[in-house]
């Protein structure tokens, strides 16, 4: 066999060129192709296509390769339920050199099942799990658009080698032994994706690579913003009770949230600095087990809420407010009651905070429910 090597220019690649590949991949074939890390071999998610993949790179064939996927819109094809941590990295780090790698619990595991064929189940998935990778090159990303089956692409190198980081060294190893070769010249990074495995409560990197574990983990950080008029009654008591709940959700202790990529926090739309929660708000916390006696006001502005992912809001004048000083910051911000407001206590009686610590309370345990942790 001699390997058939097409130039390309990565910036506008020739589509007729890559229809081409694509249907060497969906007949079988392995081709070659860029990633902005290292260059990758296509192979069609098949038992006959992987068993020549194998034979290629010298690998075992109990070893489950990465899916590669064009677009972060085709994930929920493979991973039906995503975290708000694992959502945020997708947003932030997709597409781009990363490869994470999903858990997938029974309900997944039963729906997959049932929507996939049984030939791509069984080579796709390693004891409920699955890596994949949503490379950041046209070319690639082309390719894998253009190709109708499932596609894996492991990176080009005989297994305990270095990976192909340009065209010559793909066929320095593989010259004669893959029907196609994409040169697009040197790869952007080259070096390998990083490798990272996220859940509820810490961000694993299984293979170093692009980026850094602090990279990773500031780009999956979940921020929750409580709102209120003063920031000295109702946000405060949530933000205390919110701490509580989410980290028993988490099963974690509640001074390591941030530590987890979790961050808590209460503003004011008055305006309101360095203003110490009323007495009565101290007092009602207390009844329940929270202290807010450190707590001082915090007043609100676009940036809090450009860097917030979620905005629970004490009422639909809070909200307003929300969107006069950000109006992308509509599907994220809502009522922390789903239909109603929750009155503002301030100078009231010690019974009313009471009554509105309840509501919140259970306000906040509703919305601790739906979250996908």
């Amino acid at each position: 066999m001699q390997t058939k090597v097409v130039k390309l220019d990565t910036a506008k690649p020739d589509t007729a060129k890559l229809k081409e590949a694509a249907e060497l991949i969906d007949a079988g074939s392995l081709v070659a192709f860029p990633t902005e890390t290292v260059y990758g071999i296509a192979c069609r998610l098949s038992s006959d296509s992987l068993k020549k993949l194998n034979n290629l790179k010298n690998r075992p064939p109990d070893k489950h390769y990465t899916l590669h996927i064009s677009q972060k819109s085709e994930l929920p094809k493979y991973v039906p339920s995503i975290g708000i941590r694992a959502e945020k990295l997708i947003k932030n780090a997709w597409p781009g050199p990363l490869t994470i790698v999903f858990d997938l619990d029974r309900a997944d595991i039963k729906k997959l099942k049932k929507t996939l064929e049984k030939d791509v189940f069984k080579n796709l998935y390693n004891q409920k799990s699955i890596g994949i990778r949503c490379p950041d090159n046209p070319v690639a990303s082309r390719l894998l658009q253009m190709v109708h089956n499932p596609v894996v692409a492991p990176s080009a190198n005989i297994t305990g080698q270095n990976p192909a980081v340009n065209p010559e060294q793909v066929l320095a190893q593989f010259s004669g032994q893959i029907e196609m070769l994409l040169d697009a010249g040197p790869c952007k990074y080259k070096k390998s994706s990083t490798v990272v495995k996220i859940n509820k409560n810490n961000l694993q990197i299984i293979r170093p690579g692009v980026y850094s574990h602090e990279q990773l983990n500031e780009m999956a950080k979940i921020q929750f913003l409580f709102l209120c008029t003063g920031n000295t009654c109702r946000s405060p008591m949530a933000e205390a009770i919110f701490r509580k709940y989410l980290a028993e959700k988490l099963n974690s202790d509640v001074d390591h949230l941030e530590k987890n990529g979790y961050k808590v926090l209460s503003a004011g739309a008055m305006g309101l600095v360095d203003v110490p929660a009323t007495d009565e708000a101290v007092a009602a916390c207390a009844a329940k087990g929270f202290d807010i006696k450190a707590h001082r006001s915090r007043a609100l502005s676009q940036k809090l809420i450009e860097d917030s992912d979620v905005i629970y809001a004490m009422s639909r004048t809070h909200c307003r407010t929300v969107l006069d000083l950000s109006e992308q910051a509509a599907d994220k911000c809502m009522l922390l009651s789903e239909g109603r407001e929750i009155p503002d206590p301030i100078g009231q009686s010690r019974q009313v905070y009471d009554r509105c610590a309840d509501l919140i309370e259970k306000a906040v345990k509703k919305r601790i429910g739906e979250l996908k942790i």
